[in-house]
C-alpha cells in the first residue's frame, strides 16, 4: 500500500523529554494519504495533531516510525533529503501573526524559497510573486508592504501565497483559520479548496472543528492522546462514528436549527484527559468511555477496518454501534 500512496505513515511516534521523564505525545500513528486527496486531522487542543504535522513536514524528527513519500523513505537527517523535500511539502500555519517576518515584505517573504531554492532568476522571481498574490486574491501592488498594514485573513491568504511559491505536491494546513474572524473563515476555507482542485495538491487538514474537516476533506482521521482512535471516508465518519470518542465530538457539533439542535443527545464525557507522560496501560480513552470494561484498561485496541475504509481502535464496537 505503501507505494500506491503519496504519504505513508508507519508506526511514527514523537516523545518529548520533560524534565527527566517522557512526553508521548504522538503514539504509533499509521496511515496513507494517496494523490490529490485532502485528510482531515482532528481532534481536542493537545492531542498531538499539530505534533503529527510537524513530524511529517520533517520540522520534529520521529522517535520511533517511517514516514515514506512516493515510495520513498524520508529521512529528515539527510540534508539533501530534507532540502529537496522542502519542494514537495509546505506548511500552512495557524497564526497569520506570528508566521510573517515583520521586517520583511511581502513580496521577500514569498519569493525567499524560491530564491533559496534557485527557482528562476530575479526577474521572474518577482513577476512569480505578482502572480502568486492574484491567485490568492490580493492586488499585486502589496508585494511591497510590510505585514502589519494587513488583516488577519489578508496574512493568512500570504502565507498561502508564500506556501505555493515552492509549487509544492504536498501541504499540511495547521488548523489554518482558528486564529481568523468567522466572516472570513469560509473565504479561506473555499480558497484551499479551490487551489487544491487547480493544483491537484494532496493536503493534511490540521483542526478540532468536526464541521469544517469533514466540509473540506475526502477522509477524517480522529486523534486522542497522541492515539488514532478512527480513519473512514469523511461522510462515513462524520455520520456514522463508530468510537465512542467520535461520537462524543460529533455530538458537540452545533447544529443551527434551534428546535433540532434541543432535541439532539450529547454525549458528555466524564474525567480528564489522562497525562501523556502517564499514558494509560490499554485504551487511552477508557478512562473516560461509558462503555469501557476490564479489558480496555488492560490491553490497547488495534486499529481495525470494521467497513470498507473504515477503521477504528476499540475492543467492543460491534457491542457499542449494536446498542446505539
Amino acid at each position: 500500500m505503501r507505494h500506491e500512496s503519496f504519504l505513508s505513515l508507519c508506526k511514527v511516534s514523537k516523545d518529548f523529554n520533560v524534565n527527566g521523564s517522557i512526553l508521548k505525545a504522538v503514539n504509533q500513528i499509521s496511515f496513507d494519504i494517496t494523490k490529490g486527496e485532502t485528510l482531515g486531522l482532528v481532534g481536542e487542543s493537545g492531542c498531538g495533531k499539530s505534533t503529527l504535522g510537524r513530524v511529517v513536514m520533517g520540522v520534529y524528527r520521529p522517535s520511533a516510525g517511517e514516514i515514506y513519500i512516493k515510495g520513498k523513505k524520508l529521512d529528515i537527517k539527510n540534508g539533501k533529503d530534507r532540502f529537496r523535500y522542502a519542494k514537495i511539502a509546505q506548511m500552512i500555519f495557524q497564526d497569520p501573526y506570528a508566521s510573517l517576518n515583520p521586517r520583511m515584505t511581502i513580496g521577500d517573504s514569498i519569493g525567499e524559497g524560491m530564491e533559496i531554492h534557485k527557482m528562476y532568476n530575479a526577474r521572474k522571481r518577482k513577476e512569480r510573486v505578482a502572480e502568486l498574490l492574484e491567485t490568492v486574491g490580493l492586488n499585486k501592488e502589496y508585494a511591497d508592504h510590510f505585514p502589519h498594514e494587513f488583516s488577519g485573513g489578508q496574512r493568512q491568504r500570504i502565507t498561502i501565497a508564500r506556501a505555493l511559491a515552492m509549487e509544492p505536491e504536498f501541504l499540511v494546513c495547521d488548523e489554518p483559520i482558528s486564529a481568523l474572524d468567522v466572516s472570513i473563515q469560509s473565504q479561506i476555507i473555499n480558497l484551499l479548496i479551490d487551489l487544491q482542485k487547480k493544483l491537484n495538491l494532496t493536503c493534511l487538514f490540521i483542526a478540532h472543528d468536526l464541521d469544517i474537516v469533514h466540509y473540506i476533506s475526502d477522509r477524517i482521521a480522529v486523534m486522542y492522546l497522541g492515539n488514532l482512535m478512527e480513519i473512514g471516508d469523511s461522510d462515513e465518519v462524520y455520520n456514522h462514528a463508530l468510537h465512542p470518542y467520535s461520537q462524543a465530538l460529533l455530538s458537540a457539533v452545533p447544529i443551527a436549527d434551534p428546535d433540532l439542535e434541543q432535541q439532539k443527545q450529547r454525549v458528555i464525557l466524564e474525567g480528564d484527559v489522562p497525562s501523556p507522560i502517564n499514558v494509560p496501560k490499554g485504551c487511552p480513552f477508557a478512562g473516560r468511555c461509558r462503555y469501557a470494561q476490564a479489558k480496555c484498561r488492560q490491553e490497547r485496541p488495534e486499529l481495525i477496518e470494521v467497513k470498507s475504509g473504515h477503521a477504528t481502535a476499540c475492543h467492543f464496537v460491534k457491542e457499542i454501534n449494536h446498542w446505539r
